[in-house]
């Protein structure tokens, strides 16, 4: 596909990098000069100088009257120049526009996005948010992401010391759990090569599995895993009032009542329209690495604790300062790639990454365009989970998993069937039926191949 990515930040970077690794041929626009010049070093695509809100630029970039390009994804930091991109994309007869809205408000329903003629337009704060509050809720977990609309998930969890997992096999860990609905897609294991395993793969203290679950059987993994569950979330701490902190810190006190929530921005002004907003949260004005403000207010005995600043070099610091004074979990917000590692560095439990999730969302848009919950699960793996829908003309009706001969590398992690869509996990002898909603997992090389077999109609 010929494709033009406006905006080479972190977003349009990654996505290029990405796309033109799998062949496509893409131009990609920027105006500032040092992401030109580490464009031009790293990336295998033609760089056009200039503002993507410029039809001369994008001129240059191949928006002409009766082009060919299939592609226009506009990934800038600013809303403005995205949408008009967008629409000189459109005006130029590219097939496909996508546009990035740093502000939600586009993006709460698809009218903004159909009335100003854009395919789709994405933003990741409300997704990460939801990542956040599972890595809260499920304490021991280190990544997650949720599927069949948050009735099932993807957890990773290491095997503790002690663990009854450690050395048994996954059919054996399948006979010894009959009725626990979760299924290990992914195995890293130290310096070894990681692990797409079978029934036959041992698991090994230290091992970090990747599991899909259903969502209420989940305290029983992490019992599993870590010898330990959860406890109620009583209180959390959220640094930095931006997007991505209030939508965390509203969608903890609707999901757990009783949780004290403790937003802090040293922003006064900031403050006071969010103390307007979330009445039921305490607002502080103040350094979320103050000493004296975080024992006032409990760091000792918190679960959780957010750092969610525009730095994020001051959230993983700050999230290694409320480790060392007690917080129980301590998640930093990071939008540069070279930080997904530092929590084997720094005590950070967890990191999570809004560029990473935008650039996920937009992949999987071009890839499974008929597609929408297909969803990358963590970049460094190179894997993915695709949920697919079984058309009603399906060729794979009433027909066993054990005869499907799939593509050697494809898993089917759940399956989710009935007006009540109630989850289970297939076995060999399981017989698929129209209206299926089926979880797959398997590399980004292998899910095209994947998804084309399972939509394929008779």
């Amino acid at each position: 596909m010929r494709i033009v990515v406006v905006g080479a930040g972190e977003v349009g970077f990654r996505l290029v990098r990405t796309l033109s690794a799998e062949g496509h041929d893409v131009n990609v626009v920027e105006n500032d000069s040092e992401c030109i010049a580490r464009a031009e070093a790293e990336l295998d695509a033609r760089v056009v100088r200039g503002s993507g809100a410029r039809p001369q630029t994008l001129y240059d970039a191949g928006v002409v009257p009766g082009c060919d390009i299939d592609y226009l994804i506009a990934c800038t930091d600013r809303d403005e120049v995205n949408i008009l991109s967008c629409m000189i994309a459109r005006l130029g007869g590219v097939k496909h526009v996508v546009a990035r809205a740093r502000s939600m408000e586009f993006t709460d329903s698809l009218d903004w996005a159909d009335s100003l003629g854009i395919d789709m337009m994405f933003s990741p704060e409300r997704s990460v948010a939801r990542e956040i509050l599972e890595l809260l809720s499920v304490s021991s977990a280190v990544h997650t992401a949720e599927l069949l609309d948050g009735r099932a998930a993807i957890y990773a969890f290491h095997i503790a010391h002690g663990s009854p997992l450690c050395d048994i096999s996954l059919m054996e860990f399948r006979r010894k759990n009959p009725d626990l609905i979760a299924v290990v897609v992914y195995i890293e294991r130290g310096d070894e090569p990681d692990i797409v395993p079978d029934g036959a793969t041992v698991l090994k203290e230290g091992d970090l599995c990747y599991v899909v679950s259903y969502r209420e059987q989940v305290w029983r993994l992490e019992k599993l895993f870590q010898l330990r569950s959860t406890r109620s979330l009583k209180r959390v701490f959220i640094v930095g009032g931006g997007k991505l902190g209030f939508q965390v810190a509203r969608r903890l006190r609707q999901a757990y009542k009783g949780v004290e929530v403790r937003l802090i921005d040293k922003d006064r002004e900031k403050c006071e329209r969010l103390s307007a907003e979330l009445s039921d949260v305490l607002v502080l004005s103040g350094d979320g690495a103050d000493e004296k403000l975080l024992r006032n207010e409990g760091i000792d005995s918190a679960d959780g604790y957010v750092a969610a600043t525009d730095s994020d070099e001051v959230n993983m610091i700050y999230c290694a300062i409320a480790k060392s004074m007690g917080a129980a979990k301590c998640i930093a917000v990071v939008r540069r790639s070279f930080y997904q590692e530092m929590p084997d560095h720094l005590p950070i439990d967890a990191v999570v990454d809004p560029n990473e999730a935008l650039a996920s969302v937009i992949l999987r848009y071009i890839r499974y365009p008929g597609h929408s919950k297909a969803l990358s699960i963590i970049e460094k793996i190179n894997a993915e989970m695709l949920e697919i829908v079984l058309p009603p003309d399906t060729p794979l009706a009433g027909r066993k998993l054990m005869d499907l001969n799939m593509p050697k590398g494809v898993l089917v992690a759940l399956v989710a069937r009935g007006e009540r869509k109630s989850v289970f996990l297939p076995v060999g002898k399981t017989t698929f039926e129209p209206g299926d909603h089926v979880i797959l997992f398997a590399s980004t090389e292998r899910m095209p191949q994947a998804a084309e077999f399972f939509s394929a109609k008779g």
